[in-house]
């Protein structure tokens, strides 16, 4: 070290000024964000640099917001509602159908998700920040390469296990209001991440129960719709199985645990599952093998 010290100092004091340099942007980029613009050398505090991404995550949902929105009258929304709800009634597979059934259905839900969500300090941070869950926000491969057991890992379990994508969500059209258009938008992304959570497959079965915890939470339209009319389509078997275990643990748990549009999953991907099943109250549904 001695030597080394004496090299630098020797010869070309310029070396040591950058090996001191380089030690000094070592210790400061915890705190610090370099960057290197024309030649200069720019030091940004790193709270500065999230409080712009953050302004820029806002400005894109809001571009794509207005690039996206259809406006519409009372009267087109009454029209769009019966004739969605319609078709959602004779084929539940038309996503798009469902999708504007739940944005022309739901005002007083989104307000209530709204006011649930600011109600509360990690709420609060989702509205604040307005991230997105796809492909282009979320680092899938970094998912794959997370422990059992976490968050992250059970995610990118569900999406490869289940063939979905979070790019597969429609963006929202027919709601007028950007705070609530939002919260639409944030309840379609983290809709694989709730059946994730609670360990729930993209069957009939699972969709029913999902949507009756959703429909407890949220109160959302077409959530309460699906709870109630879903169980129609399940076989004799499911639905013995979906009366004695499947709802009656699916209304306690949308009852008791946490309100999960309150979660900020992407702050919690490396987040031990059990842990967070913990956090939320939430305990697994155990179903006897027959």
């Amino acid at each position: 070290m001695c030597r080394l010290l004496k090299c630098c100092c020797g010869p070309s004091s310029k070396t040591m000024k950058m090996l001191i340099s380089l030690i000094m942007a070592r210790k400061l980029c915890g705190i610090y964000h370099v960057c290197y613009t024309w030649g200069k050398t720019n030091v940004i505090p790193r709270r500065f640099l999230a409080a712009i991404n953050n302004d820029f995550k806002r400005a894109k949902f809001e571009e794509d917001f207005l690039s996206s929105h259809i406006e519409t009258t009372g009267f087109q929304k009454f029209l769009l509602t019966v004739g969605s709800a319609a078709v959602s009634l004779l084929d539940p597979t038309r996503a798009d159908m469902i999708a504007v059934m739940g944005e022309t259905a739901g005002d007083s839900a989104f307000r209530y998700i709204l006011q649930t969500m600011q109600s509360d300090s990690e709420g609060q941070e989702i509205l604040r920040n307005r991230p997105r869950i796809n492909s282009l926000t979320v680092d899938l491969e970094k998912l794959r390469q997370m422990p059992d057991g976490t968050l992250g890992r059970a995610y990118i379990a569900f999406l490869d296990y289940n063939k979905v994508t979070p790019d597969s969500r429609l963006t929202v059209q027919f709601v007028d209001d950007v705070k609530l258009a939002y919260v639409v938008q944030r309840y379609r992304e983290v809709h694989d991440l709730i059946h994730t959570v609670l360990g729930m497959p993209t069957n009939m079965l699972g969709e029913v129960t999902v949507k009756w915890v959703e429909a407890i939470q949220t109160r959302l339209p077409m959530c309460v719709g699906g709870a109630l009319f879903g169980p129609l389509r399940l076989y004799p078997k499911q639905r013995q199985k979906y009366v004695k275990y499947y709802l009656p643990w699916a209304i306690q748990t949308g009852t008791n645990c946490k309100f999960l549009m309150n979660i900020y999953y992407e702050h919690r991907w490396e987040q031990p599952i059990i842990e967070l099943h913990e956090e939320l109250h939430i305990k697994m549904l155990e179903v006897p093998k027959s």
